[in-house]
């Protein structure tokens, strides 16, 4: 979670006169827009640290004393207590120096939902994201930081790293690169990491906290009264959020005065064991709070379940049980209140016109989470809660459908089936699809953990993963949604292992071994292959085990251990003839064919390839004798027989021509170039190489 998005003394604009008090039974004080800007338009109390800032970052460090230029980034630390600003302060230097890194401003929250670290990997992923580059599926935590550090490297870039737990959350993902600058927003000092400027924020001055007050509650009731004034910003120990609070409630109700609110702030309860320092922030907030119609109030209670602390009028719609207009209407409020901030929408070349299904997305502050979760604790039963979370989760999959479907041909049944859902659930064309997706992918993902982790869901949690997945190979196809994927079988399996389901169990496996041999680790590949094999078996799942057989045996080949790899394949073998898989089984005899090959075993190669042919012959598939004679071709050249070799592709290449098969036909012809120019034919060989570049040019459909 990050912190107040205004405070440390951003100067807010005055708030518009609302009318009445408000209470729990009718709806939230209504404010104009003026209120809910994010762009303030000034800036109290912090120019001092502002300016110690920007001389920091070009200030030398500690390893550049002897001139030359450090080889990491300047690491800026804004250290302070939630609520004190920090995060402001952070933006507020992001704006001056925006032109001094042109290629932009990354932004990472190091402190999840639930209060925990979320973890180099999360972070590192999202940055990567961020960045348009992906690391492999299943990277550990030291490459991706790499990765991360790699892709930095060439660029004059921010990275804003909010709401840090420690230097070790941090210190990984410092470029190497002196152009780049990382600024910090933590609790505490960042030890271990060498020549980091801090810069410490206590409260407010008083003119500074009071001029805050002012722009929330309006200038007139605050220049009437200035002695209480500052007295209620003395009261507030000068902190930002507490201030803004104040701040708004007031403006919220123009026929009562600064007097008024300081005794309603004094007479807001506290808890008995509640630290003094803490005291300001609680008194504002429960102030606000109580004040709150009872479904405005749950629904800020219910916004610690967002995943990702990511919240949109969809979220709080299913949360609180609302239609999606109505929770729209209650975020704005929010905002005007200082309860949430709003997030940016991408105002790129690639950001769709307005669409039904994206709407606003905002933030609960990180010094309000604890206080708003203490209350969904004590206020909430833990069978409403899942019920909320249900809803939510339930919500998020139809989305999932409905963005999927719109990477879909018209007409297409997954396109007529979201056509059925409510307007508010479907989006306009594709690139509004594709912009949600993006946009809330962490919050998806997250979700999908959400989900995993409650345990209590029934077929809720599978049902995301699997939606979630599709609409990322619908909008990102396999390759690019490769990382993603990984995580989401991974969330499939604890699934699979916890309740347990050994048919998914194996599937999850399977795909988990296949992103793991995709990404050169073959022995951690081996692994989950035999773990599927295992939990195949043990359901007399066929078609899980002749997949995870043949994966075994096509991972042990780029092992280039042949003999091990044939032996996997006889065993998928057998099982296809005794399932009558004709196709599959002379399919299964070519390769094993290929292996003996390889594996020095000549004779029982020709014997499995011949097999192949055969079989292909009785099918009548003449892309299936294509390729048993292209193993046959194999074997000879392992055995050194060119001429043998030279007969047999090109017995292939006319069974190729035959079937159409132009990629084929291609390595075909490269390849008996390259057995003619070993045979001493050049002639010949430029005539097949020719022919085989002519086709690699010629447009296919």
């Amino acid at each position: 979670m990050t912190d107040q998005v205004v405070g440390g003394g951003h100067r807010a604009p005055e708030a518009a006169r609302g009318s009445g008090t408000g209470d729990r039974r009718g709806t939230l004080p209504r404010q104009d827009g003026a209120a809910t800007r994010s762009a303030l338009p000034g800036f109290a109390g912090r120019r001092h640290e502002l300016k110690a800032l920007r001389t920091d970052i070009r200030r030398a460090g500690l390893d550049t004393l002897t001139g030359r230029r450090g080889a990491r980034s300047r690491v800026l630390l804004i250290a302070g207590r939630p609520g004190s600003g920090r995060t402001t302060l952070a933006e507020a230097l992001l704006r001056e120096i925006a032109d001094e890194y042109p290629d932009g401003v990354l932004r990472a929250v190091l402190t999840g939902r639930d209060g925990a670290p979320v973890g180099l990997d999360r972070t590192a992923r999202d940055l990567l994201a961020a960045l348009g580059t992906d690391a492999p599926p299943g990277a550990d935590e030291d490459e991706l930081a790499e990765a991360v550090r790699t892709a930095l490297a060439d660029r004059r870039t921010v990275l804003l790293l909010d709401d840090a737990p420690g230097a070790e959350d941090v210190e990984p993902l410092i470029p190497d690169a002196p152009d780049c600058l990382v600024v910090v927003v933590s609790q505490g000092p960042l030890t271990g990491i060498s020549d980091v400027r801090p810069c410490a924020l206590g409260g407010l001055d008083t003119a500074a906290a009071v001029e805050v007050l002012c722009h929330y509650a309006g200038a007139t009731r605050v220049t009437v009264d200035p002695r209480t004034a500052e007295a209620v910003a003395q009261e507030s120990g000068g902190q930002p959020a507490a201030l803004i609070l104040a701040g708004a409630w007031l403006a919220a109700r123009p026929k009562l005065s600064v007097a008024d609110l300081r005794q309603a702030l004094l007479a807001a309860p506290l808890p008995p064991d509640l630290p003094a320092g803490a005291h300001p922030l609680h008194r504002a907030f429960r102030l606000t709070y109580d004040a709150l119609p009872q479904a405005a109030a749950r629904i800020l209670r219910l916004a610690t379940l967002a995943p990702d602390g990511l919240v949109d009028p969809h979220t709080a719609a299913a949360l609180g049980g609302c239609t999606v207009p109505a929770a729209a209407a209650v975020l704005h409020d929010f905002v005007a209140l200082g309860l949430l901030r709003p997030l940016p929408e991408d105002a790129g070349p690639t950001a769709p016109p307005a669409d039904a299904a994206i709407g606003p997305r905002y933030r609960l502050p990180g010094c309000l989470v604890p206080l708003s979760r203490d209350l969904l604790r004590e206020q909430e039963r833990p069978a409403d809660v899942q019920l909320a979370r249900a809803r939510m989760l339930e919500r998020t999959v139809r989305l999932l459908q409905s963005c999927r479907a719109a990477a879909e041909p018209e007409g297409s049944p997954s396109r007529r089936k979201a056509g059925e859902l409510p307007r508010s659930l479907r989006f306009g064309n594709r690139a509004a699809a594709a912009y949600w997706l993006r946009t809330r992918r962490g919050a998806l993902l997250d979700a999908a953990r959400m989900a995993v982790e409650d345990g209590q869901l029934d077929t809720l949690d599978r049902r995301l993963i699997s939606a979630l997945t599709r609409a990322l190979l619908a909008h990102h196809g396999p390759e690019r949604a490769a990382p993603d994927l990984y995580t989401l079988h991974a969330l499939v399996l604890r699934v699979a292992e916890r309740r347990p389901l050994p048919r998914e169990r194996a599937a999850a496996l399977l795909n988990l071994g296949d992103l793991d041999a995709g990404a050169d680790r073959r022995e951690q590949a081996l692994t989950r292959y035999r773990g599927a094999l295992e939990a195949a078996r043990s359901v007399k799942d066929p078609v899980a085990t002749g997949r995870a057989l043949e994966s075994l045996g096509d991972t042990y080949g780029a092992l280039g251990d042949w003999v091990r790899a044939a032996d996997w394949y006889g065993r998928a073998l057998e099982l296809r003839l005794g399932r009558g898989e004709r196709a599959d089984a002379a399919r299964l005899h070519a390769r094993i064919g290929a292996a003996h090959g390889a594996a020095g075993r000549y004779e029982q190669a020709l014997k499995d390839c011949r097999a192949a042919a055969r079989a292909f012959r009785r099918l009548g598939d003449s892309a299936g004798q294509a390729r048993a004679a292209e193993a046959t071709a194999g074997v000879h050249e392992y055995a050194g027989e060119l001429d043998a070799a030279l007969r047999s592709r090109l017995e292939a290449l006319d069974f190729a021509r035959a079937a159409s098969d132009t990629p084929l036909e291609i390595r075909l012809q490269l390849r008996i170039a390259e057995i003619l120019d070993r045979l001493g034919d050049p002639a010949a060989a430029r005539l097949h190489r020719a022919a085989g570049e002519r086709r690699q040019r010629e447009p296919r459909d």
